[in-house]
C-alpha cells in the first residue's frame, strides 16, 4: 500500500476523529493508540508524532470539543449591543451548543459511569474556556453601570463553575437547567 501524505492538520484531525470514535465504541480504557493508528490506516508511530500519549490525544479531543461549544457561547458574550440581563434571557443552554449525534456528542454522552466521568471533565474544561468571556462581559456590565459587583473576575468563575452543580443534575431537563440558571444568576447581579 503506497504512503498517503497528507496536510499535518489534516492528519491531526482525523487521528482525533479515530479516537473519539473507538473513546465511544470501546472506551476510554479499553482503546490504544494501536487502534486508533489502525482505525485509520496508519502506523502507530504517526499517532504518536501528534500526540504523545493516548491522554494527550484525549486531552486534545476534550479541548477541541469544548472549544467548539465555547466558540458558539462566545456570540452571546462578545454581543456588547446587549446588556447583561439580555444576554442572560437569550443565551440558550450549554446543551444547545453541542453537535447531537456527532462523534464527539456520543463519545462524551455515552450511557455509562466512564463517559459520565469524561462529561464531568468536559464541564469543567467549558468552564475553563468561558471564564475569560464572562468576565469580559461582566466588565462591561460594571462599567456601564448595571451590576455593582467590581471584581468582574471572581464573579465570572463563581457564575460559570457555580452552574456544574445545575447542569450536571440529571434530575432536571434542558429547560429546567436554563430557568435556574438564568434566574440564580439575575438573582446574583440583581437584574
Amino acid at each position: 500500500m503506497p504512503r498517503v501524505s497528507k496536510d499535518p492538520e489534516v492528519r491531526k484531525q482525523e487521528i482525533l476523529e479515530a479516537a473519539i470514535i473507538l473513546f465511544y465504541e470501546k472506551g476510554y480504557d479499553k482503546t490504544n493508540m494501536a487502534d486508533i493508528a489502525s482505525k485509520i490506516g496508519v502506523a502507530q508511530g504517526l499517532c504518536y508524532r501528534y500526540f504523545p500519549s493516548k491522554e494527550f490525544l484525549f486531552n486534545a479531543a476534550l479541548e477541541a470539543y469544548a472549544q467548539s461549544m465555547v466558540d458558539s457561547m462566545a456570540a452571546y458574550f462578545n454581543n456588547n449591543s446587549l446588556t447583561l440581563k439580555q444576554k442572560l434571557q437569550q443565551m440558550p443552554s450549554s446543551i444547545d451548543y453541542e453537535q447531537k449525534g456527532s462523534s464527539y456528542y456520543n463519545a462524551f454522552h455515552n450511557e455509562n459511569a466512564e463517559s459520565k466521568r469524561i462529561h464531568d471533565q468536559l464541564s469543567l474544561k467549558v468552564c475553563e474556556l468561558v471564564t475569560p468571556f464572562a468576565a469580559k462581559a461582566f466588565k462591561l456590565a460594571y462599567e456601564n453601570g448595571e451590576i455593582d459587583i467590581p471584581d468582574y473576575e471572581t464573579a465570572a468563575s463563581f457564575c460559570t463553575y457555580g452552574q456544574l452543580g445545575i447542569i450536571l443534575n440529571d434530575t432536571l431537563n434542558a429547560h429546567e437547567k436554563t430557568q435556574r440558571i438564568q434566574e440564580q444568576m439575575s438573582y446574583y447581579f440583581r437584574l
